[in-house]
């Protein structure tokens, strides 16, 4: 590219003020006189655009000459002389604009450029905030709806393949996000005094080469089955189990066995019902589901790093989640007692309920006291009675099948049931909040109609949407783009530290268009 000067400011804005210009002469038109105002809003939103890019890239063409006013020395140490002058594209979300920076070059070494430190410009072509709004939209919904919203309401246009590469990205600093935050642990501030740790899984349909390699074989065997061809069995085997978790803190809610299932025509007036507090959730198919349930506990002790809480635990039976709860408990020395999820307690007893009751109210009056006794803390008590009340009744095998599962159920899960001494501390026992949590978090967007997730792509979708479902997006985001910042321009300097640039002074006139330009191709 020949030499250019760098525009005067009195040049600088030249392309601004006539569109600014162009605008005012359009408003006071008759062809704008005729619009109705949604149609002026739709074309001033188009013209404005483009002005506020005109106006940017007014800006970006006044640091061109912008020079390092300290030395510039590359990671080894090497000092290096100021060069050539070097473009790029920047797609922004008012339109495309063009970068000029000086390089510092050395011999068989790619250039440095100061400037784009001190704007921390990514290394692709899409601005950061670009990738922040492609990270919301991913988070929100499908990649072709995101692709036209983005499309539609800014300059920016990002193809659904590079939508879709930008979303890993954005997501790549999740972990170390969180675990920063750990690092500095501290106690939430005015929160209930109940600390929750409660953990689920859910299924996504995957890619085949992304399945677990059990999940594999067994789809590779149904493959040559006739249910491979049947509607209802395409999704047999083509999950893979996202370990989904969730933390928040608590106020107590004190309350009785009948106060939740008040006696037949004694009806209770139904208390106030704390929320939950600062409630993290997250979900992840990548990390097993002990890495998750450690972070678990690594959450939980960031917010409470003294123990002052009442921890509690709650599951909804998963043996494998059970026992790896049990086991960092023992391993940080904690009291944790797990509570069983008492809406799937109810459940078993209202299906046993069928073997002794032959309509709807019936069931009800037989489920209500057995649920009450369960809640005072006699599970077993329970169980061994509609064992016997089955035999005395001579209840065939096949009809007592749901009692028997369910009293296996109640005595399997003992331990687990002793909901008497969670109501007395006011301890929560249903597992709304990590029900809720699968459905928004995962089911909600991972399991759209035909689709089939790479393990990346999920992963980094799942990250985001946690992120978004807990608050803290926009600290992540700013976190990132520190991240980025060390990644793509401190780490190619000296000590980390990349040289202040200042523009040339008046004074200066030597300095000003003596730059040759050099066009640099942008992969």
């Amino acid at each position: 590219m020949a030499a250019e000067s760098c525009p005067t400011p009195a040049t600088r804005f030249a392309d601004a003020e006539r569109a600014l210009a162009a605008m005012e002469t359009f408003l006071d038109s008759a062809e704008a006189d005729a619009l109705k105002h949604s149609d002026l809003e739709r074309a001033l939103d188009a013209q404005g655009r483009e002005l506020i890019r005109k106006l940017l890239q007014a800006h970006l063409d006044a640091r061109a000459s912008a020079r390092a006013v300290e030395p510039v020395r590359d990671a080894d140490g090497v000092t290096r002389p100021a060069g050539h002058a070097h473009t790029r594209e920047l797609e922004t979300i008012f339109g495309t604009v063009t970068v000029t920076r000086v390089g510092y070059g050395a011999e068989g070494e790619p250039s440095l450029h100061p400037l784009d430190g001190q704007l921390n410009l990514p290394v692709e072509k899409y601005s950061h905030e670009v990738r922040r709004r492609v990270a919301l939209e991913a988070a929100k919904g499908a990649y072709e709806a995101g692709v036209e919203t983005l499309a539609t309401y800014t300059g920016a246009h990002v193809p659904k393949r590079q939508f879709e590469e930008l979303v890993v990205r954005a997501a790549q600093d999740f972990d170390a996000f969180y675990q920063a935050r750990h690092a500095q642990a501290r106690a939430a501030p005015a929160t209930g005094p109940i600390l929750v740790l409660t953990v689920d899984g859910k299924g996504v349909v995957m890619r085949p080469e992304d399945l677990r390699e059990a999940t594999q074989k067994a789809a590779a065997t149904r493959a040559t089955t006739f249910t491979a061809r049947l509607g209802r069995g395409r999704r047999l085997h083509a999950k893979r189990m996202a370990s989904v978790a969730a933390v928040y803190t608590i106020a107590p809610f004190v309350r009785t066995p009948e106060e939740i299932f008040p006696p037949a025509g004694k009806p209770a007036p139904a208390p106030a019902r704390p929320a939950p507090e600062h409630k993290r959730v997250w979900a992840s198919l990548a990390h097993p589901p002990e890495a998750v349930i450690a972070e678990l506990f690594d959450e939980a002790q960031h917010r409470d790093p003294r123990h002052r809480k009442r921890w509690v635990a709650l599951v909804d039976g998963n043996e494998t989640q059970i026992d790896l709860l049990g086991k960092e408990t023992v391993a940080r020395h904690v009291a944790l007692p797990i509570v069983l999820d008492f809406i799937h307690v109810a459940e078993y007893v209202w299906d046993a309920s069928r073997a002794f009751a032959p309509d709807p109210q019936a069931c009800d009056a037989w489920v209500l006291p057995r649920l009450r006794e369960i809640l005072r803390g006699k599970a077993s008590d329970v169980a061994a009675g509609m064992r016997r009340s089955a035999t005395l009744r001579g209840l065939a095998a096949e009809d007592r099948q749901p009692v028997d599962v369910c009293a296996d159920y109640l005595l399997k899960y003992a331990p687990y049931l002793r909901y008497d001494l969670a109501l007395a501390e006011g301890l929560p026992i249903a597992t709304g909040v990590i029900e809720g949590a699968c459905g928004h978090l995962v089911e909600d967007r991972m399991n759209l109609t035909g689709a089939r997730w790479s393990l990346t792509g999920a992963e980094a979708v799942l990250r985001l949407r946690a992120l978004r479902s807990s608050g803290d997006f926009d600290e992540y985001w700013r976190f990132h783009e520190r991240g980025e910042y060390e990644r793509n321009h401190a780490a190619r300097y000296a000590d980390h530290h990349v040289p202040t640039t200042a523009r040339p002074q008046p004074s200066a006139p030597s300095s000003r268009g003596h730059l040759k330009l050099v066009k640099q191709p942008h992969k």
